[in-house]
Formats: C-alpha cells, sequence, structure tokens
C-alpha cells in the first residue's frame, strides 16, 4: 500500500509498505478515507524528535473498517469511524482515571511517570516516533488501530468525512485549552497561533460564551483566517508587540485566559536559536512567556503547543507574582468526543472551513514542505488516500 513515510528529518515521501494486519484481539484494520498533516507533524518533520528507523506518519484520520480483531465487539467491517490520536486500552489506572493520553499499556518501552526527555513518556500515539510507541501512523491507505473497541467512534449518518475529520486531534485539542483554562460566559481569550489549533481554540472559545477572542500569530494569511472562520480579533505579533497589544486591548487588564496553540517552534531570530542550542533546548518557550505576561492577574493560560524538554528562565516568579494557573497537555481526546459530535453533527461547531489545501498521498512530500514553509496561505492540508 501506499503511505508517507518518515525517513528522516525534512524527508517524508510516499512510498510502498506492507499492508498492515491484526495483531491483537482489540485490533482493527481501517481502510482510511481521509487524512490531515497537523501541526505536531513538523516536530518530528524538522528534527525535534528523534526517529531513527523509517515509519509511516499521521495521527488524524479517518475511515472504513476492514478487519475486526475477536475482541471487538462494537464494531464490524464497513463501519465509518474516527480516530482519537492517542492510543489508549481503557483499563489501565490512567485511563480510568480520565488520563487516556497516559495509557499505561500503549507504550511498554517507552512509559514512565517521571516524563523524561528521552524515556518515561505518556501513551502511544499514532505515527509520533518510538518514544511513543513507535505506532504506524494513518498517512496512508489502511491503518492497523490497537485498542479500537475503546477509541474509535462511529460517524452519524449525513456527515462527510471534511465535517468530522478534526475529531480526531485539533477540535479535542482546542476544546481541552478551553476546558482546562475553565472558558465560560463574558471572558477574552487571547489564541497564540492562529494554526488549526489555535483556530479551533477560538471557535471553541465563542461556543462557551466568550465575550471576546482575539488571535495572534506572525502569518497575514492565518490572520485572516482566524477573522473569516473564528470571527477573531486579530494581532499581527510581527508588526506590533503582542503582550502591549493585548493589554491595551483588554483596558490595560489583560486577557482573562491566554492558550499557547503555537508550542516550542515559535517564529525567533538566530540569536534566539543560538540560545537555545547553548543551553541543550528544543526549540524556545517564547510564546509561553508571551501568554504569562499578556494574562490578567488571576487568570489562566492553557498550554497546547507542543514542548520537548526543560527550558531556562521559566517564568515561574512571575507566575507566582500574577497568581495564575497554568495547565498544559495533551488532549485526553477519548474524554471529549463524544460531546463534541452532536455539536459538529447539529452545525454548532463547523470544522472544514479551515482547508486550505486537498493533495494526494503521492504528493505528501511537497504538502508537507508547503506546510511547513507556510507558503500559499495554507492553513490545513487534507489527503483522501
Amino acid at each position: 500500500m501506499k503511505a508517507a513515510v518518515f525517513s528522516g528529518p525534512r524527508n517524508i515521501r510516499c512510498e510502498q509498505v506492507p499492508d498492515p494486519g491484526i495483531v491483537d484481539s482489540r485490533d482493527i484494520i481501517l481502510r482510511v478515507t481521509s487524512t490531515a498533516i497537523c501541526g505536531s507533524d513538523l516536530h518530528l518533520y524538522n528534527g525535534m524528535f528523534p526517529q531513527a528507523r523509517k515509519m509511516v506518519m499521521g495521527h488524524e484520520f479517518m475511515g472504513i473498517v476492514e478487519d475486526v480483531g475477536k475482541d471487538v465487539g462494537n464494531l464490524k467491517k464497513g463501519d465509518r469511524v474516527v480516530v482519537p490520536f492517542p492510543i489508549a486500552c481503557g483499563r489501565c489506572f490512567n485511563c480510568e482515571h480520565q488520563v487516556p493520553v497516559g495509557c499505561e499499556n500503549s507504550n511498554p518501552k517507552h512509559y514512565g511517570v517521571k516524563g523524561g526527555v528521552m524515556d518515561s513518556k505518556g501513551g502511544g500515539l499514532f505515527g509520533y516516533s518510538d518514544l511513543y510507541g513507535g505506532y504506524d501512523g494513518g498517512q496512508a491507505e489502511a491503518v492497523r488501530v490497537p485498542y479500537a473497541d475503546y477509541g474509535c467512534r462511529k460517524v452519524p449518518v449525513g456527515l462527510t468525512d471534511e465535517q468530522v475529520l478534526f475529531l480526531t486531534d485539533i477540535l479535542p485539542t482546542g476544546w481541552a485549552g478551553n476546558d482546562w483554562a475553565h472558558v465560560g460566559k463574558g471572558d477574552t481569550v487571547a489564541v497564540f497561533g492562529c494554526g488549526p489549533v489555535g483556530l479551533m481554540a477560538q471557535k471553541v472559545a465563542w461556543h462557551r460564551g466568550a465575550k471576546r477572542v482575539i488571535g495572534v500569530d506572525v502569518v497575514p494569511s492565518r490572520l485572516e483566517m482566524a477573522q473569516k472562520a473564528a470571527n477573531a480579533e486579530t494581532v499581527n505579533a510581527g508588526e506590533v508587540d503582542a503582550v502591549d497589544a493585548i493589554i491595551g486591548l483588554t483596558g490595560g487588564h489583560g486577557a482573562d485566559v491566554c492558550i499557547d496553540a503555537v508550542g516550542m517552534e515559535p517564529d525567533r531570530g538566530i540569536t534566539e536559536r543560538v540560545i537555545a542550542a547553548a543551553h541543550m533546548e528544543r526549540g524556545s518557550i517564547k510564546v509561553l512567556n508571551d501568554a504569562v505576561a499578556a494574562v490578567r492577574r488571576g487568570g489562566r493560560v492553557a498550554i497546547l503547543g507542543v514542548y520537548a524538554t526543560s527550558y531556562d528562565n521559566f517564568p515561574l516568579g512571575q507566575w507566582m507574582d500574577k497568581g495564575i494557573q497554568i495547565t498544559a497537555g495533551q488532549a485526553p481526546v477519548h474524554n471529549f468526543i463524544d460531546k463534541l459530535i452532536p455539536l459538529v453533527a447539529e452545525g454548532k461547531l463547523v470544522l472544514d472551513d479551515i482547508i486550505t489545501h486537498r493533495v494526494a498521498l503521492d504528493d505528501v512530500d511537497k504538502a508537507y514542505d508547503m506546510f511547513n514553509r507556510k507558503q500559499d496561505n495554507c492553513v490545513k492540508v487534507v489527503m483522501h488516500p
């Protein structure tokens, strides 16, 4: 079958790989009908996570069930499903405590409590390095889905792939940031990053009753998308100081909630890159620093962007002085997806209006390059294998 194969940094191409098969009795084999490139994929693409061997990329995918393990009683061949990006068994201590992204059984070689840089990681993730289980992902014609009886969700009749595809990751992730930060009626929410996750966080903020939503980015096309698809006010951080702008827009108080939807790969100069390398840091906490500075005293910060290492100059004193709450993590998709499916089905949350590019799997190398460089006004790439 065809698949998007990672062979090293900046080297993802469509190649022929063996078809997947049932390995465990709770597996299914899914024929992929739609898949997408996520901003998190770029962390592997750019070498932010180590990965020596080849693997199939992709953790945003959906499709038709082709084969079913003997212990999967709630799915059958022909069912159309979406698949959460974390791989979770549903039965371990962490799954039972509502932390499916920390599943103790889906990443047996590298799971641990401490959360180290190179080991002691969380549960398995599709197409996201050997550190997270080494599972082949769904940017392919077919994929093996472990623990499918717990993870897969059937798609309501009448909805297209593109209407529901982002239930796999970016919508639940945007929801998680709002949920962790307790976004509610009357809040002013500033979202740093107007890529796919940031746009979903902005849409969710409105749904939860926000009074104002402010999107921050340095890419004009993404700011335009935030205005168009999320009805957000926007701040171009390449032209003005984003922190000062947010404080000014909020009467000198700061935003009630700031959401970091960028993570460790912000726009930054050569000096910042040299300093990070000298401190053995992956990327930068530049955006997190801005979020902490721009939130009001007593406010809330949610971190959705990925950070991979420890960082010097973490703003602990500022955090304490301002008395703010900070939450972070990979989104526990399994916890939210069942409440999100009806919202999408009823049109209360629209997802497909952020898609800018539809490409063939054969052209995945060009798609990654375009998405990484933010060329051609690219915001979200979808492939239909």
